[in-house]
Parts: structure tokens; C-alpha cells; sequence
């Protein structure tokens, strides 16, 4: 299974800006999974300074509605989302829903800005 998006994590450092190794994503449940409590975003080291979840391009485009496919960038606190619309925007809509009902851990609302 081919990946849907990178996760990348950048550090600023007092000589430059360092970008660690990409984690690939396979599914948005592999997604949620990492920024549910419990999950892997919650080992994310404090000098960590932007997260940028980048959604890969789907395999065919799509002929009915081209505008799905135009790459856009959502920013959410230190996170930012970039790749086709349809994905940016169902990603957005299952991060509303999760947070509502719990299912996103506390160190991942603190870097989306939302921290309770």
C-alpha cells in the first residue's frame, strides 16, 4: 500500500532550520491513530517548531470536479496540512469531529492551537 501523506517535523536551531526523516502515513486511520492519546504524537520532542502533514497527489485525477485536486495549505497552530483540497478539507472536518468527542490527544491540541 502505497503512502497518503509524509508527516514532517522541523526543528529551528540557532544555526539554521533541521529537517528530520519524514513518517509515512498509509490511511487516515494510521493518522488519527498517531494523534489520538496514546499515539505517537505524544513522543514529539518540546523543540520540535512546525509539523507539516503533506498529502500526496491521488493516483488518477478527478474528472468531475478539477477543483478537488488543486493543492492547497491549512494552518493550524504549528501544523500545517498542504495537498489536494478534498484531502485538506475531509482532514480538517475528521479533526473538528475527533476533538469534539475526545479523540485527540492533549499534546496535539497544545500544537493545533487548541489546547484545553
Amino acid at each position: 500500500m502505497n503512502p497518503i501523506l509524509a508527516v514532517e517535523f522541523t526543528v529551528q536551531a540557532a544555526d539554521g532550520e533541521f529537517k528530520e526523516e519524514s513518517v509515512a502515513i498509509h490511511n487516515p486511520e494510521e493518522l488519527f491513530a498517531f494523534v489520538a492519546p496514546g499515539g505517537g504524537c505524544e513522543q514529539i520532542p518540546s523543540e520540535v517548531g512546525e509539523i507539516n502533514m503533506v498529502f500526496f497527489k491521488p493516483p488518477h485525477a478527478n474528472a468531475s470536479n478539477p477543483i478537488a485536486d488543486i493543492v492547497a495549505t491549512l494552518q493550524l497552530g504549528m501544523v500545517f496540512l498542504s495537498g489536494p483540497l478534498s484531502e485538506i478539507v475531509q482532514t480538517a472536518q475528521e479533526i473538528l469531529d475527533k476533538a469534539g468527542r475526545g479523540e485527540l490527544s492533549a499534546s496535539f491540541l497544545t500544537v493545533i492551537g487548541s489546547g484545553r
